[in-house]
């Protein structure tokens, strides 16, 4: 052979050799960190709307991958891990945000097919009765779903009302207090609709409420905000529903401590207080039902099914007067005349 086929073919080999080593190189790229069996999985979450170079930097930060830029690619051009793993399924990828517990011996193909999957841990978030739009954005910005102002500009927009045919500004009152089953760093609106769905699914179960026009819903949701803010004794709920009920009926102000505070810190921005003043009962607003006689221009807060159901089917009463009888047990004591209601008066709140 001559000496110019040899160096040819000494090329060619060294090329081969080359290659190999570059493909091995790559490869390695896409394999697990760590080769043992029983791997500790990590915790991470992938805030809704993460893009995937960002997702791949996720990943290195907590050691998940040997490379982010072999993450990103292989997830641009789904092809290279064809190259390097023939016969895998590869599958396609769509990034779902959520959280997510991965072990560090997972490699690339499996990750992606996690990512992909939406069977992200949950967080769960227990929104109680009676709390109103800014009190659940708060919550929902603690449990990192979304951003306190988010939640509120969803909420009180009445183009979210309007989606829903509630004849308001706002959604309060239509959030309904439930346990859900959230993710991070989720879309305002998703979880708005979420809970005003939920509303909708579960008064289903409330005698006489299902064949109300959406005025009629509105004005009980918006009794049953009051009477959930004013009782702490399930049983007692449908007795207060009736002394409002009572009023609203021979045209006396609801004169609802509940209004007050809502005024005080939902548009006033203030504390919660433990009383309410006389001076408070005083100012003006028309969420103030102790200046206004009816019901205030909308819900105060978002009742469950136990305010819905007695604002909803009050029992006949002659009670026009309730107050707290025992604070520590929540208790009341029901009257029929203010010679009765005096005797014991105080001005009191629900903390």
């Amino acid at each position: 052979m001559k000496k110019s086929g040899k160096i040819i073919l000494t090329v060619l080999f060294l090329f081969l050799i080359a290659v190999c080593v570059l493909y091995f190189a790559v490869r390695s790229q896409f394999l697990p960190v760590s080769s043992v069996t029983e791997s500790e999985e990590v915790r991470i979450e992938i805030p809704f709307g993460t893009t995937v170079y960002e997702t791949a930097e996720i990943l290195k930060e907590n050691n998940l991958i040997k490379n982010k830029n072999a993450f990103y690619y292989s997830v641009r051009f789904p092809f290279i891990l064809k190259v390097f793993f023939p016969g895998q399924d590869i599958g396609e990828f769509s990034l779902k945000s959520g959280i997510y517990r991965i072990a560090p011996n997972t490699g690339i193909i499996e990750i992606q097919k996690i990512l992909s999957s939406a069977q992200t841990e949950f967080i769960v978030v227990s929104i109680p009765e009676g709390f109103t739009i800014k009190k659940i954005a708060a919550l929902l910005e603690e449990n990192r779903i979304c951003s306190a102002s988010d939640f509120i500009k969803t909420a009180m927009s009445k183009d979210s009302a309007e989606s829903f045919n509630i004849p308001s500004e706002t959604l309060e009152g239509y959030l309904f207090p439930d346990t859900y089953y959230l993710t991070a760093g989720m879309n305002a609106k998703d979880v708005a609709d979420l809970m005003v769905n939920t509303f909708f699914e579960k008064t289903k179960s409330v005698e006489n409420l299902s064949g109300k026009t959406p005025e009629e819903l509105f004005e009980t949701v918006t009794l049953a905000s009051i009477v959930e803010r004013e009782y702490r004794v399930a049983d007692e709920a449908p007795l207060i529903a009736s002394v409002f009920k009572n009023r609203l009926n021979h045209g006396i102000g609801l004169y609802s401590c509940a209004t007050v505070e809502y005024i005080l810190t939902e548009i006033l921005d203030r504390p919660h207080p433990s009383v309410i003043k006389i001076e408070d009962t005083k100012i003006d607003n028309p969420y103030n039902t102790y200046l206004w006689a009816g019901l205030p221009p909308g819900p105060i807060s978002n009742p469950g099914l136990v305010a819905l159901d007695a604002a909803c089917n009050p029992p006949k009463t002659n009670y026009y007067f309730f107050q707290v009888a025992d604070a520590s047990a929540g208790r009341h004591v029901f009257t029929t005349t203010f010679e009765e209601h005096k005797i014991n008066h105080n001005l009191y709140t629900k903390n």
